[in-house]
């Protein structure tokens, strides 16, 4: 079973940020940082960079 290494956490100002949950930081993609976003947007990116991480994982335990 895969851990998840990135969740989503709302902000004082009511925006959403996708963090590393080893880390606790905002994840970047592409050097961006994933914050200021709307739940829908943050729910989705968490979606797909968990995706993206997964495969990654088994792709390096082959």
């Amino acid at each position: 079973m895969h851990k998840n290494r990135y969740d989503m956490r709302k902000e004082n100002d009511g925006s959403w940020t996708v963090f590393d949950i080893f880390t606790g930081l905002p994840a970047k993609v592409k050097g961006v940082l994933q914050d200021g976003l709307d739940m829908e947007q943050a729910d989705d990116l968490v979606d797909l960079l968990n995706y993206l991480d997964i495969k990654r994982r088994e792709e390096t335990h082959r």
